[in-house]
């Protein structure tokens, strides 16, 4: 970065590296380890937005090494859920699963969250997107099929927008980058005070 200071993605989503990248940022990739677990009666959006912040917080501590702080450094966390009448769709632990998200969501709105959290001089900062999805009604024979592309197995709510998910879903309402993993012009805001661009 111009400025000195480093930026770095504590998270090991392709999906928010291409958008990143694709913004314009140069940074590095550093994958939290932490329990995704969602605790008893959360809320989906304080799950999101709590899990961004502890994956943040833990990859700056991890790169800090025990010094109180180090101000050249800018950890930028995020976790992305689906939920549907309060309830978390979160990745498919199964192809049976995945089927069962996927019929949960046919011919439904549902919204996605994505929790983003940047961590910088010691201090955090997180907040929630919201973004509202209309789906269009899917049969058991397009859910089949479209389990075996493998596509929705390391996707909340066992679906991709930007990939063959896109020809059930007529609109949405808020971010589109929010569905795929990252609202870019949120996070962008955030890091504006942290970091220059060219």
């Amino acid at each position: 970065m111009d400025n000195g200071r480093m930026l770095v993605l504590a998270s090991a989503s392709p999906r928010r590296r291409e958008l990143l990248t694709q913004a314009g940022y140069l940074f590095e990739v550093r994958p939290a380890e932490i329990n995704e677990d969602p605790r008893a009666g959360e809320d989906p959006e304080a799950y999101v937005t709590r899990l961004a912040r502890e994956k943040a917080q833990a990859v700056y501590v991890e790169l800090c090494r025990g010094s109180e702080a180090n101000s050249n450094l800018v950890v930028l966390g995020a976790d992305t859920t689906v939920t549907l009448d309060g309830a978390i769709l979160g990745k498919p632990g199964s192809t049976e699963d995945a089927a069962r998200m996927l019929r949960l969501l046919s011919g439904r709105v549902h919204r996605v969250i994505t929790g983003i959290a940047v961590v910088t001089d010691g201090k955090t900062q997180a907040v929630a997107e919201v973004t509202t999805v209309h789906f269009l009604p899917v049969t058991e024979d397009e859910i089949a099929a479209y389990i075996d592309t493998g596509e929705p197995m390391d996707k909340a709510g066992a679906y991709a927008i930007q990939g063959q998910a896109a020809r059930w879903i007529p609109r949405i309402e808020g971010c589109y980058f929010n569905v795929v993993g990252l609202p870019i012009a949120r996070v962008t805001a955030m890091l504006k005070p942290h970091i220059e661009k060219d």
